[in-house]
């Protein structure tokens, strides 16, 4: 075989090498993203009072619905009816904590890990508005109040407010700095 005869075959070796290399390359390199990314509040390193900020303004998950029953069938004639089911006594709307009287200007209840403006409005609107009204509360107390949080609910106990009231409103700075760190 000549030179002549071999160039279009050289021709081709050459054309498939370079789409091997172009594919390759093209292939395993990543993107690159040009400008500044702006983090998610909600990602891990976040600033823990806007993350929790973040989440406390998020709307609501959708709750689904679930379908409806399908109608009964007809009871025959012969049956004797059904005896009436006694109406479910209705459920009382949760009693306001009792607030104890007011003994000066209303506390900084923010300072309380775990309570935010939110729930300073709320716990407000029930006449808590010092550390003395959380620290007496009750497991009862604590129940019915939690009734009232809303999305809210849980957060008296998990973020042990009685606790953290209690130190507040002792004037204990340094125990509540050492135990439930710096705000």
């Amino acid at each position: 075989m000549t030179f002549e005869e071999m160039v279009p075959y050289i021709l081709i070796g050459v054309a498939i090498l370079l789409l091997i290399v172009a594919f390759v390359y093209f292939g395993t390199r990543s993107t690159k993203v040009q400008g500044t990314i702006k983090r998610d509040v909600l990602d891990e390193g976040a600033d823990r009072a806007s993350r929790n900020e973040a989440l406390i303004n998020a709307p609501a998950a959708a709750v689904k619905t679930p379908a409806p029953a399908p109608a009964p069938e007809p009871v025959p004639a012969a049956a004797p009816p059904p005896a009436p089911v006694p109406a479910p006594a209705p459920v009382a709307a949760p009693e306001p904590v009792p607030a104890p009287a007011p003994t000066g200007a209303a506390d900084d209840l923010r300072q309380i890990k775990g309570v935010g403006p939110k729930l300073v409005a709320l716990l407000a609107d029930q006449g808590v508005t010092r550390f003395e009204h959380i620290a007496a509360w009750s497991d009862a107390d604590v129940a019915r109040v939690d009734e009232t949080l809303g999305r809210f609910a849980g957060r008296i106990t998990r973020d042990q407010w009685v606790e953290q009231a209690k130190l507040l409103a002792a004037g204990e700075s340094t125990a509540f700095s050492e135990k439930f760190g710096q705000k």
